[in-house]
């Protein structure tokens, strides 16, 4: 049997979308190996600029 596995990447500005984004998701492929999570920030002149992202490993289902 060969697992085949797959990589969703999802990125949002603010952390309550991206955890939306995620269960979102999460409701379309029960078969989740991994979540890797990350923030990054930048400034541009007085604004700070968030990026709230995530790789999620998942098993396909074909």
């Amino acid at each position: 049997m060969v697992i085949k596995m797959k990589v969703k990447v999802i990125d949002e500005s603010h952390e309550k979308d991206l955890e939306e984004s995620i269960n979102e998701f999460l409701l379309k492929c029960p078969k989740v190996i991994d979540i890797k999570f990350q923030v990054a920030l930048g400034i541009s002149g007085e604004e700070q600029i968030y990026c709230f992202s995530a790789m999620i490993l998942y098993q396909d289902e074909n």
